[in-house]
């Protein structure tokens, strides 16, 4: 990782935040200026032209960038989970024409997964149904939660078989059957062009095939919901946050005590998340658990954004400040591959009663 490089990329991240609020944004020159520094190989390895950093400096990575721009990081998020199945595949042929071509940034791929991980598992018939023919796949359903969907050359997705077998494929967006629909207005983040991806008789050559058929797929081809990926992003958020109430305790003197014990935590979540990811054993302690940092991250980033907000007074809430739009962008940190039981944790924080005060009618 180019330090040097990245320090360039935070300031133009950052200085270019506001625009991805414009209608019909997209971030192209962000992920240009990426690829410009080096970060579009970072997952890839060397074989494959990329530079394939290590887990710890990916997490503090992805911590830096989320903290200039959290939409920027999170399409390239899950455009690095799309090169992650594609490298753990078995598919030779299929990794040298495709993460090449992402590593100069000629194509952009999305992953498509959520109904393999946490969307719609309830639903009884298979969001995303399968056939095997003699020349590859037939793909029929609707893939949900696509960042990138109308943007995308393609697309790692799955589906079942009529066995309940899965398998994960390459979808080429150019394919007949395959149209993106129009993204559904966000929160926050609408720049990343989150949509669903209607596959109407798509033909998936077996050629493309990514992972698979084999029961519950995704524990072949890596990844799932509440990795430490989600929280360093969360982190960095926070530390945005706290750029933003350091600024304003200059002016605030009073502030500082709101500052140091985020400063803090922040701190210790930071150590925490890079002792998850560099721990070597088999016996990780709760406290660095995925759904425990999950939760701790969620967490900070609801209230150092909150804090950001208050301390910005009317100021912050007006639509454009960077208040505002940290405090709406941290929601997405509830909904975002979010595990069940991080879910409940982070509600039962949300409805602690946190009064100290005693109210005694009686007198």
């Amino acid at each position: 990782m180019n330090l040097s490089q990245l320090d360039d990329l935070l300031s133009q991240l950052e200085a270019a935040a506001p625009s991805l609020a414009e209608p019909d944004a997209w971030p192209r020159e962000q992920l240009a200026a990426m690829s410009e520094a080096g970060v579009l190989g970072w997952l890839v390895p060397a074989e494959f032209g990329g530079s394939d950093i290590s887990p710890l400096e990916l997490v503090a990575g992805y911590r830096k960038l989320a903290a200039a721009c959290l939409t920027s990081v999170f399409v390239l998020t899950q455009r690095n989970a799309a090169i992650q199945r594609l490298v753990r595949s078995p598919n030779f042929e299929l990794k040298e024409r495709l993460l090449r071509a992402l590593v100069d940034d000629s194509i952009f791929a999305t992953v498509g997964i959520s109904h393999l991980t946490t969307s719609r598992q309830h639903w009884k018939k298979p969001t995303v149904r399968a056939e095997e023919t003699d020349d590859g796949f037939v793909f029929n359903g609707d893939i949900p939660w696509v960042t990138g969907a109308d943007r995308a050359d393609v697309v790692v997705s799955g589906g079942t078989l009529p066995d309940g077998r899965q398998l994960l494929v390459a979808v080429d967006m150019n394919s007949p059957g395959v149209t993106a629909q129009t993204p559904a207005p966000l929160m926050a983040l609408n720049a990343s062009r989150t949509a669903s991806i209607k596959l109407e008789n798509v033909l998936v050559p077996a050629s493309d095939l990514v992972a698979g058929p084999i029961e519950n797929v995704m524990k072949v081809a890596g990844g799932g919901a509440g990795s430490h990926t989600t929280s360093a992003l969360a982190v960095g958020h926070s530390a945005a946050a706290l750029k933003l109430l350091r600024g304003e305790a200059k002016k605030r003197p009073d502030l500082e005590e709101i500052v140091e014990p985020f400063a803090k935590e922040l701190a210790a979540l930071e150590s925490a998340l890079d002792k998850a990811t560099a721990w070597t054993g088999n016996d990780l302690p709760e406290r660095l658990s995925a759904e425990t940092l999950r939760q701790q991250s969620n967490s900070l980033a609801l209230r150092s954004t909150q804090a950001a907000l208050a301390a910005s007074k009317g100021a912050g809430f007006i639509a454009g400040h960077p208040a505002s739009r940290l405090v709406s962008e941290a929601m997405f940190f509830l909904v975002w591959s979010c595990p069940q039981p991080v879910v409940l944790a982070n509600l039962r924080e949300l409805a602690a009663t946190r009064c100290e005060t005693s109210f005694d009618t009686t007198s």
